[in-house]
């Protein structure tokens, strides 16, 4: 990845980032990234493992160890991850912010806000959002989805479309629930009276 391309990212970077041989690297990205020095000049070959969760022992790495080919820029992500002074859950949030959310937002911010309940304008920005969560779990090898993604989602609807009217959830036109309900009602006298002349009907015969 370019010097170009990881500015291009995240702007907040006041370093470079060269592979293969660069000695420091320093960036401020929600406060996420600090200078860290390069001791090896191998492509990923250390594996830092996470400090103790609050519920066990955490065994997933700091940095990913191994990379996914699904995207273009899966190298680049990787890359920018590998570098993150701190887990790969905390760095996977950082890239959704910049590279999913920020678009979305932007797209979101260019429709009026009365077409944002109107699913043929928002299919395209919607799956755009969601494939981008995926791309970027594929390159770090991450599950997809998973609680940080489906978190992501749950406060999109509760920023975006919490006014929106939902049509399942609603009731049915009165002339349905009536319908529903007359019909049983009407069914119990009928089922009676086929018992009561099958039970006559075997009693004259026998």
């Amino acid at each position: 990845m370019t010097a170009a391309t990881f500015s291009l990212m995240f702007p907040g970077c006041l370093g470079t980032l060269l592979l293969w041989g660069c000695s420091t690297v320093l960036c401020l990205v929600d406060e996420k990234l600090a200078i860290q020095p390069t001791t090896t000049t191998g492509y990923r070959s250390t594996e830092m493992m996470a400090e103790n969760a609050t519920y066990g022992e955490s065994t997933l790495p700091l940095a990913p160890t191994k990379c996914g080919d699904k995207s273009i820029l899966c190298g680049d992500y990787c890359d920018i991850c590998q570098y993150f002074a701190g887990s790969i859950m905390e760095c996977l949030s950082v890239l959704m912010t910049h590279q999913c959310l920020d678009k979305f937002e932007k797209a979101m911010a260019s429709l009026n806000s009365s077409d944002w309940c109107i699913w043929d304008k928002m299919t395209t920005i919607y799956s755009n959002l969601s494939q981008c969560t995926e791309d970027i779990c594929d390159c770090l090898l991450i599950p997809w989805p998973n609680p940080l993604v489906e978190q992501t989602f749950v406060n999109i609807h509760s920023t975006f479309f919490r006014d929106c009217p939902s049509e399942e959830l609603s009731d049915p036109p009165p002339a349905i629930v009536f319908a529903l309900v007359i019909t049983p009602i009407c069914l119990i006298p009928v089922m009676v009276s086929l018992v009561v002349l099958k039970t006559k009907n075997g009693d004259g015969s026998s």
